[in-house]
């Protein structure tokens, strides 16, 4: 019988040592999302967008919105990336259930950039019509 992680006989690491071994971990996962297109995009449209926002004047409370929103986005992107990576190798051969679960993730993705993009129109806009 295979062992589950709650058999198993390693100890889980204290305080400081297990701090340290999530950031590893987190950073092991962000090397990995970087190497997805999508995420590098996404990361470059961030940076673009703190440009146009300089440009524009937007206010300290825009930049922290924007901020936000691009965290969210980056946790669906990596979040995206993680499903897709499960359902590769779960079920390799072309699957409706795997094709779901690759969509609904992809979606998720595309509703946070439109939330992204018209926050970004709103505060270039806005000084138009104030």
């Amino acid at each position: 019988m295979e062992k589950t992680p709650l058999d198993s006989n390693i100890e889980k690491a204290a305080t400081f040592r297990r701090i340290i071994a999530s950031f590893r971990y987190s950073m092991q996962g962000l090397a990995r999302l970087w190497r997805e297109a999508a995420f590098r995009q996404e990361v470059y449209a961030f940076l673009i967008g703190i440009v146009i926002f300089a440009v524009a004047g937007a206010g300290f409370g825009d930049y922290f919105i924007f901020i936000i929103l691009m965290l969210v986005l980056f946790c669906v992107e990596a979040l995206n990336t993680a499903i897709e990576e499960l359902v590769d190798r779960v079920s390799p051969e072309i699957s409706v259930v795997g094709r779901h679960a690759k969509d609904l993730g992809s979606f998720a993705v595309f509703c946070l950039l439109c939330a992204n993009g018209l926050f970004a129109l709103y505060v270039v806009v806005k000084p138009i019509w104030i």
